[in-house]
């Protein structure tokens, strides 16, 4: 199974009290609290090695009944088992419980919304336990394009908006680049006053990346791309 967004297809309708079942502890990983950190990482652990253990058994029986053919595979009892738990572990880990935004719907009243959140705020707030413990490049870019939308409640803006102020001010991270999204989704004038303080710091990183947020507010129609990143940079460094 190689495809991300496949592996829990199935909770993908899932109401909110469903979602908190399967992984409600996981808000133990953004908490202040070290100890209730700390005993979420451990249910984390054993969430994702029973989501290993699962596809190694599911890619061992792929192999054995590939020779039936696509179809007759599914029809196979013990193939189709596999399959079935494989989904189903990932459903209650992270990142995996995250691969399953139905195609088409609306990421505002998406129950699993707060759960994307959480990974965005663990790897925002936590990078160092995240990238030990779940580190997903590609979900995470994908998380950040598909809530990068207007019409969210204040709620989630406000979040939004707590992520974007807590991302500009600290040293790059792959993907980071994609918040612009973000900021262009829920530009208000508290997200730029957040910006504003950032980019007359004493932290060059939150300088720049605050000022190169800002500028490309300012400018709707310029892509985040490295290119322009570099080209902004090479003029904010010689002003």
């Amino acid at each position: 199974m190689t495809e991300e967004r496949d592996a829990g297809a199935s909770a993908g309708g899932d109401d909110a009290r469903a979602w908190d079942e399967r992984l409600g502890w996981a808000f133990g990983l953004i908490s202040d609290d070290p100890e209730e950190r700390a005993t979420a990482l451990a249910t984390l652990a054993v969430a994702r090695k029973n989501a290993r253990d699962a596809l190694d058994r599911f890619n061992e029986l792929w192999q054995l009944t590939l020779p039936l053919g696509t179809e007759e595979q599914y029809r196979e009892p013990a193939f189709r088992q596999a399959y079935e738990r494989y989904h189903d572990v990932c459903n209650h880990s992270i990142p995996e419980g995250l691969w399953n935004l139905p195609i088409g719907a609306d990421i505002r009243t998406w129950p699993g919304l707060p759960y994307a959140l959480l990974f965005l705020e663990w790897e925002a707030r936590h990078p160092q336990e995240w990238t030990r413990h779940a580190k997903a490049w590609g979900t995470k870019q994908g998380l950040i394009r598909d809530v990068a939308v207007v019409g969210h409640d204040e709620t989630v803006r406000t979040k939004l908006i707590d992520l974007v102020e807590v991302v500009v001010q600290r040293a790059h991270r792959c993907k980071d680049r994609e918040y612009v999204r973000v900021a262009r989704a829920v530009d208000c004038e508290d997200l730029r006053g957040r910006l504003d303080t950032a980019a007359r710091s004493d932290r060059p990183w939150a300088r720049c990346h605050a000022g190169y947020v800002l500028w490309l507010l300012d400018h709707p129609e310029v892509p985040s791309t490295r290119h322009v990143w570099r080209t902004w940079l090479a003029g904010a460094t010689r002003g």
